[in-house]
């Protein structure tokens, strides 16, 4: 098993509580903050039968190796995720729930990906894939803009993305680009089976072959004067729209 790890502030820490309480070995926190944020917090803590140890603000600062704590920090194991795409897929297939797969074509900026990731996560997406070439990884400015979400949403990247669309198409996920000019809206098409959404990247969007390996484009109607919408505000329309047809 892998070293243990410190998480910190109200948000991470509150992520893992939800996602994997059995993962937290013990949570400190600062008795002198008695406010509401902070008893919610606790009782939350307690219902999941998490360890609490009371620390002052200085010996938290230390273990978090910054100030920033908020009065939180938890000592945690790393959970196991899928160590695959293939793996999380055929997981998907014996659960027999569909597919909601976020598809990044050239998103290079840090702030874009933590954002995407972030809304993935609140969507339900099930991962967010990439290509190795034409991608950023998971870095410390992705982290902190995804808020807790690059720990719990699978970030797959791939060497050859035209190959695994493919490959996607073939286990059934119906592979939807989006595109300014595509005839018809997100709103328009079934997203309750297995899908997975393909963005570009503002200004060049998807590239050709990406577009050309799509089952369909859809657009997202733009009523303004601007003509694209962020990647990540686009991901978050697509996504939703899924999660709203899903519900």
């Amino acid at each position: 098993m892998s070293a243990p790890k410190v998480l910190f502030g109200f948000h991470a820490v509150g992520v893992r509580l939800k996602t994997a309480p059995a993962s937290i070995i013990e949570v400190y926190f600062d008795a002198s903050r008695r406010d509401q944020r902070m008893r919610q917090f606790l009782d939350r803590a307690r219902e999941a039968g998490v360890r609490l140890i009371e620390a002052d603000g200085l010996r938290i600062a230390k273990l978090a190796g910054s100030h920033g704590h908020q009065g939180v920090a938890a000592r945690v194991q790393a959970v196991e995720q899928a160590t695959s795409l293939d793996d999380l897929l055929d997981q998907l297939e014996a659960s027999g729930e569909p597919a909601l797969l976020l598809v990044l074509d050239g998103v290079t900026d840090p702030h874009n990906l933590g954002a995407c990731l972030r809304v993935a996560d609140g969507a339900g997406a099930h991962a967010v894939i990439a290509p190795k070439d034409h991608a950023v990884g998971i870095n410390a400015t992705v982290a902190k803009v995804a808020s807790g979400a690059a720990e719990t949403m699978p970030y797959f990247m791939v060497t050859n993305l035209a190959r695994t669309l493919g490959e996607l198409k073939e286990r059934n996920i119906w592979v939807i680009g989006t595109s300014g000019d595509a005839p018809r809206t997100v709103y328009e098409v079934d997203l309750k089976g297995p899908v997975a959404l393909v963005l570009g990247a503002e200004g060049p969007g998807m590239r050709q072959l990406t577009r050309k390996t799509c089952d369909e484009l859809v657009s997202i109607p733009m009523k303004g004067a601007v003509e694209s919408l962020n990647v990540s505000v686009a991901s978050g329309v697509c996504l939703y729209e899924a999660l709203r047809q899903r519900r």
